[in-house]
Order: structure tokens, then sequence, then C-alpha cells
């Protein structure tokens, strides 16, 4: 597999493949297929300028339904993502992947996180594969290779219709033999048990390469939080892990709890790690610190014979005593990973109850809420 930093050098290289892009001004990448439209969100925005002005650049995704946002056959390798919606929506919007026809998806990751922005808050983000821009501008670079078709789909979990624009970008041909494919899961401990780590990745089975942790951690403790390790237990390893970190920020690439004396937690965006995103408490409805952490491993993967029997983090904070203190915090992870089969074992799907974050800063989440949330029966 041919990741980012080796394509400037091979960027002349000619290729076998074709490019193609799938919008909702083209909804099947065919070739010439684009601009056409005579119905859509924009038609009336349109009207006096007829086709081929922006007639479809959007889709309404209905209260409870599915939208296939890509149906590509044969081989090929999606190399571009690009969307946005409001960020109300970015907690009750599933993102799936489905690879050569599989049943069971290989990503089921809800659409904030996916793209480093899990607390429905932006967060500008300036890494390798994920680049979050003004405002809600979500891109991944993530190759996705397939070998016999894939699908992207996004579920609308919530009671409203929301509006997507968006454009997957992929070639077609070339040989994706001997690529794997890629793989992303998503947790959540809301609390954390006590006295339990928080399980990144299990039970994965089969030859691959652990590439990306994404973690919004919200703390539900006063004090520091992250003394906890991240353990990789690979291959045949059970009771003990072949890679064990030696903090929560040092794993993201920071050192000394993130806290510059006389600033405090400070943010940062690199190619390869960072911390974007740091949510205060207002003194009001926003009560706990939130944060967004990504660690991208492109120039340092992660790589596994047999399989990964777990991934997991320690939440550790400071007692007296100088002693560890055990927290109970809102944990929600995402785990990229590329694996030598499209499907894998996975948590089960999560609900609209399991993937809620308060919005905004009102008491109740709904207030304010785009598009309006009514009050129900």
């Amino acid at each position: 597999m041919t990741f980012a930093p080796s394509d400037l050098a091979t960027l002349a290289t000619l290729r076998p493949v074709q490019t193609r892009s799938i919008s909702p001004e083209n909804f099947d990448g065919s070739a010439g297929g684009g601009g056409r439209a005579t119905e859509g969100t924009g038609a009336s925005c349109a009207r006096d300028l007829g086709p081929g002005w922006k007639i479809s650049p959007s889709v309404d995704v209905k209260a409870g339904e599915t939208f296939d946002l890509a149906r590509i056959q044969g081989s090929g390798k999606i190399t571009h993502i690009w969307i946005t919606t409001h960020t109300d929506n970015w907690r009750t919007l599933l993102l799936r992947a489905y690879w050569d026809g599989a049943e069971e998806p290989a990503v089921e990751v809800p659409y904030g996180d996916f793209f480093c922005n899990g607390w429905g808050v932006f967060a500008q983000v300036n890494s390798q594969t994920i680049a979050a821009n003004p405002h809600g501008g979500f891109n991944s670079y993530w190759p996705m290779p397939f070998r016999d078709g894939a699908r992207l789909t996004l579920e609308n979990t919530s009671t409203v219709d929301v509006r997507i624009y968006y454009q997957v970008t992929y070639e077609v041909g070339g040989d994706h033999s001997g690529d794997a494919y890629f793989h992303a899961q998503w947790r959540r401990s809301n609390p954390l048990e006590d006295l339990t780590p928080h399980v990144i990745l299990e039970g994965i089975e089969g030859q691959g390469q652990y590439v990306g942790t994404y973690i919004a951690w919200g703390v539900n403790s006063n004090g520091w939080w992250g003394e906890g390790e991240i353990k990789f237990y690979l291959d045949d390893d059970t009771d003990y892990p072949t890679i064990c970190g030696t903090g929560t920020e040092d794993y993201f690439g920071g050192a000394w709890n993130f806290d510059i004396p006389g600033q405090g937690y400070t943010e940062f965006s690199t190619p390869y790690l960072g911390m974007p995103q740091v949510i205060r408490p207002d003194g009001l409805y926003v009560s706990q610190q939130r944060f967004g952490m990504y660690r991208w491993h492109l120039l340092d993967p992660i790589h596994f014979a047999t399989g990964i029997p777990k991934v997991d983090i320690q939440a550790l904070g400071w007692r007296s005593g100088w002693r560890y203190l055990p927290l109970r915090d809102d944990i929600a992870s995402t785990a990229m990973f590329y694996l030598d089969r499209p499907t894998a074992r996975r948590p089960k799907t999560p609900s609209a109850d399991d993937l809620e974050v308060h919005l905004g800063t009102a008491p109740v989440p709904d207030i304010g809420a785009t598009p309006p949330r009514d009050p129900r029966a």
C-alpha cells in the first residue's frame, strides 16, 4: 500500500488507473455524468439558469433512514472524502463502509468522531489523513482499497431530517490484490467502569497494521486525568502486552499534562498527532472539561501477524499521598487499522442514546438545535 508520504515522489508516475468522483451531481460517478441534474436541493436557486448550474449540490437524509453515499463496482481505491453537514448532526450520523460485497461493515463510526470532531463543536485539524476546516469541512485521505466493490453509507439516527453535502473521489483499475482493507471501530465508556481500562479494540484476527487512534475524552473529576497507559496486545499476547505506553499525553505526542505554564491546556495539530480540541467549562451548562486527541501511526504502523487480541487505555488521575486515582470518565475512541480481510469482529452498533453528547450551551440539548428538535410525547 502506498501512503501519502510516498505520493509526492511517485506523483509523476504513469499508472493504468482512472479517477472518478461521486457527489449529488453524479450519484454513480459515471464518466461524463456530472452536472446533468434537473432536480435537487438547489433547483429553486438555479431556476433562472437551468441545468448545469448547481441544481443538486446536496441530499436530505430523512430521520431514521440510511443513505448510500457511494456504490462502486469492481476494483479500485477511495482516495479522498469531503463532506459537511450542520454541527448538530455530528453525533447523530453513523458512517459505514463495506468492502467486496460484505454484509458487515468494516467501518462503523459516528460521523464527527471519524473526522476527529466528536463533541459536536468544531475543532481545526491539520493532519495528513484527516483535515477538518472551517466550519465543518471534513476531509479524509485514508487510502481505502477494494477488490470487488465498495459501499459507503450514512445512517441518520436522529428524529429530524438532515442535509448533507459530499464528494467521494476514487480510482478504478489497478491491482489491489495485495492491499489490506481499511477498518474503523468506535467504542464508548460512559462512564468508565471502576478499575477497568477503556477498550479501544479487541478480538481482531488476521494480518495487518494498526494505524490510528482518535479519542473524545470527557473528564468527570478535578485534577489531571491522563496518567493512564495505552497497551497493545499483539498476536499471541495474553496477560501482558507487547507495547506499553507511559501516559496518555505521551501517546498523543505531548508531555507534562499538555499544560504550558501560564497558558494551561494548549491545543496542537500536526501531521501525525495532536490535541486539537479543548472544551472548557462555562460555569453553567458546559460543566466539565472535554478533549479531542488523535495519533496516526503512518510512519510507525503497528504490525501484527495473526491478530490484535486487545488495545486498551487506562484513565488515571491523582489522589492524596502521590497515589494514582482510577477515574470514571466519558471516553469514546475510534481505532483505525488495515486487515487482510474485509470484515472483522466489532462491537454492537451504538444506539442514538449511546452516541449522544449534549449539544450547545442550553439546559436541554434540543433547545436551539438545527434543525429544531421539538418536544415529543
